[in-house]
């Protein structure tokens, strides 16, 4: 069976950030390394990405290592960023996610259709400032428009920012898709039309967008541009001195 090529290429994306070499095992199951400079978790902590029916994880040291490898031997492939399966069988003291990662190729994406005017403006504009400090530390930060090195793609009501996106560069040529509208403006597809204009931007760059959410909206909205959920991650801190 031929190579899934979205599969592919954010597989090489999360080899490249557990910045040491691993791979994604063919055969499928879990490749576990020892990573403290990962880019898959915080640091010192444990980073898991699932890609399909494969996945690899970081740990901070080769005690932790051995620990992980073996309290996660008998967990199948599918369950392992499910935060329930982890803390059955590990020392967990917290966790992040999980999140799901999705795709979009150039034959998959789904554009938006246009209701509303979408403007460029340069990342960190004072008028999309404006809008992460009208919704709030926890939605901005799960948005991540702060940290877009892409043009912002807005939607104005009047002269104020309502919803924005953009992307932020990876590396192995990835655009990672941040999101934000209003909490007042939301429900009107406002994301999904900012979203559809970064996403455009990414694929004519020649990058793989990739977009990563908790929140079920979030989701949809992707789901609705063509993106495909072909995994998840989670990020996990284990108790010191039981590793």
């Amino acid at each position: 069976m031929a190579a899934d090529p979205l599969l592919v290429r954010a597989r090489g994306l999360w080899e490249t950030l557990a910045a040491v070499p691993v791979s994604f095992a063919p055969s499928g199951g879990l490749t576990v390394v020892t990573s403290p400079e990962s880019g898959l978790c915080p640091p010192s902590w444990t980073g898991i990405v699932l890609l399909g029916d494969a996945a690899i994880a970081t740990v901070p040291t080769e005690g932790a290592a051995r620990t992980f490898r073996h309290a996660l031997a008998a967990v199948s492939a599918g369950s392992l960023t499910r935060p329930a399966e982890i803390q059955a069988v590990l020392p967990v003291t917290e966790i992040l996610g999980p999140a799901a990662l999705a795709y979009a190729s150039r034959d998959g994406f789904r554009p938006a259709p246009a209701h509303d005017t979408v403007e460029h403006l340069p990342p960190g504009h004072r008028d999309l400032q404006e809008l992460v400090r009208s919704v709030g530390p926890e939605d901005a930060d799960e948005s991540g428009v702060e940290e877009i090195t892409s043009p912002a793609f807005v939607v104005r009501e009047g002269t104020e920012v309502v919803a924005a996106a953009g992307y932020r560069t990876w590396p192995a040529a990835t655009a990672h898709i941040c999101v934000l509208t209003a909490p007042q403006w939301r429900g009107r597809q406002l994301a999904r039309q900012t979203a559809s204009a970064a996403v455009a931007h990414a694929l004519t760059a020649g990058l793989l967008p990739q977009w990563r959410a908790r929140p079920a909206a979030s989701r949809r909205v992707a789901r609705a541009l063509g993106f495909r959920e072909l995994g998840s991650q989670l990020s996990v801190r284990l108790q010191a001195g039981r590793t």
